[in-house]
């Protein structure tokens, strides 16, 4: 590619971003690293109406933490000094709006677009006629010089409904009769009758333009190579290339990805379905709304699902970096077909995760739950809690979990668990348990191999099943038949915890 690479990530300011919008930012970002581009940030926030405060600053904060900052945006600084002006901002199409209008008198002027003064109430009638007889009513080539625009009028008619300040919109004037080539980089050639196309609006008389011009306009000024977004704005392509075209300008090359359907495989996913499944769908948390960060994902784990929905590497492998990603990404290789979103293999991917990252990293975020828990500072110290970690995390989906799964590392049961009291508690448990307490009572040499050692050679010895002692023993220390290697458990509490542990069980159960 002679061209610098440069894409750009387009959201509205408007509340959470979902979950295909994070893909296609993160899609875009892995494009421009691949070929050492630019990676650019644009906030269209040309719809006021729906601008909701904070949600600038929260899609800028969710790439972060995705660990895919932009190269350019409405938060970064003005490059200064000889050849470093900065040329694409502003980023804010908010601040932009004095720009479009140049541009829709330009295509005004080259006979592309007409002013329309059609009020709404007329074009309900419209499409009121045209329902009841069992068509569609579209604004375009066959019906536009029989409705109220400048197509229709004469010049001075025209003229005097501007001067007067009548309430007009600039429509692009869709051509007639003609077969219209486009090409995608995922979905190949697409032909398109102009005939089918509908005059769209381009800018309203508020001085505000719709979002078909300022998106032209910008990834132009912007010098936007390749244009890689939804597959929702595929219907959106032919005007897209049509207004290029008018303006003489080059086209970027597009890439329309595949919808993300709901984990039945019917329908697009929405935000309303992760609140409803009980699964996130935002990177982060939007006011009442749980997101992947604070459900306790990793933005590793996040990354990785992500890209695996659309994409295939042509291999089997499933775990990659961001930086893998980066060298192995391709649009060539997007599907077309939706991807099926699947909450279970999101926790999957957060479990792989969990277990490459080192047990000391873990313990940090253990330690904060062992506060909350009031464990004393001097038994979550670093090194103990780090052993803990490395012990039960092979277990574990989330740092969330480890309390419920090595709990019994810091405090002793107080109740144990129902089915296996009546399995494994027999008349002649406590009297083993006694003796399993000399045993641990003798043994000098405190640690895992000792002690298993010791008590394996006496329940051969007294010819018992090994069942019958070690089932009751892991019951009494950890309070359920769950938990790693019981005699690295035993090691890790204590001599002195193990027998107290013994002796309330006795107590307890009888």
């Amino acid at each position: 590619m002679s061209q610098k690479v440069r894409v750009r990530f387009a959201p509205s300011p408007t509340g959470p971003l979902h979950i295909g919008g994070v893909r296609t930012a993160l899609f875009n970002y892995l494009f421009a690293k691949k070929h050492g581009g630019d990676f650019v940030l644009r906030i269209e926030d040309t719809d006021q109406n729906r601008y909701v405060e904070g949600a600038e600053d929260y899609i800028i904060e969710a790439l972060n933490w995705c660990g895919i900052p932009f190269d350019e945006g409405p938060s970064t600084p003005l490059k200064t000094g000889p050849g470093k002006e900065k040329r694409f901002g502003p980023y804010r199409q908010s601040e932009r709006k004095d720009l479009y209008s140049q541009y829709a008198l330009e295509l005004l002027e080259k006979g592309h677009a007409y002013f329309a003064f059609d009020t709404s109430e007329r074009l309900d009638f419209h499409r009121k006629d045209h329902e009841a007889k069992g068509k569609t009513f579209i604004y375009n080539w066959h019906n536009r010089l029989k409705l109220d625009n400048s197509l229709s009028l004469s010049a001075e008619d025209t003229k005097s409904k501007l001067d007067s300040g009548e309430p007009y919109v600039i429509r692009f004037k869709s051509p007639q009769d003609e077969k219209l080539h486009l090409n995608d980089i995922i979905r190949g050639d697409i032909e398109i009758d102009t005939n089918v196309l509908d005059d769209k609006i381009l800018f309203k008389s508020d001085g505000m333009p719709t979002y078909h011009l300022a998106n032209i306009v910008d990834d132009h000024l912007m010098e936007i190579t390749h244009v890689i977004r939804g597959e929702e704005w595929l219907p959106s392509l032919a005007l897209h290339q049509l207004l290029y075209n008018a303006f003489g300008w080059d086209t970027p090359k597009f890439a329309h990805l595949p919808l993300i359907m709901k984990p039945t495989g019917k329908g697009k996913l929405s935000k309303r379905d992760g609140e409803k499944g009980g699964f996130p769908v935002f990177p982060l948390s939007w006011n009442e709304s749980e997101g992947y960060r604070e459900a306790g994902y990793f933005s590793e784990a996040v990354v990785n699902f992500l890209a695996m929905l659309g994409w295939n590497p042509g291999t089997e492998q499933e775990l990659f970096s961001l930086e893998d990603l980066v060298q192995e990404f391709s649009l060539e290789r997007v599907n077309k077909s939706g991807a099926r979103f699947d909450p279970e293999k999101t926790k999957w991917y957060n479990h792989q995760w969990l277990q490459l990252k080192s047990s000391a990293e873990l313990a940090e975020l253990f330690s904060s739950v062992l506060a909350e828990k009031e464990i004393s500072r001097e038994a979550r110290n670093d090194s103990y809690v780090e052993k803990v970690v490395g012990l039960i995390k092979e277990r574990a989906d989330f740092p969330s979990d480890f309390w419920e799964l090595g709990s019994y590392f810091f405090e002793a049961p107080t109740t144990y668990a129902e089915k296996p009291v009546k399995k494994q508690w027999k008349e002649d448990t406590p009297q083993i348990l006694h003796d399993v307490a000399k045993i641990i009572r003798n043994t000098s040499d405190f640690n895992s191999k000792n002690l298993e050692t010791k008590i394996k050679e006496w329940i051969s010895s007294n010819e018992l099943s090994f069942g019958k002692v070690m089932g009751p023993l892991r019951l009494v220390i950890v309070g359920d038949l769950k938990g790693p290697h019981l005699f690295d458990i035993l090691a890790m509490i204590g001599k002195e915890a193990c027998l107290v542990r013994i002796e309330n069980a006795i107590k307890t159960l009888g």
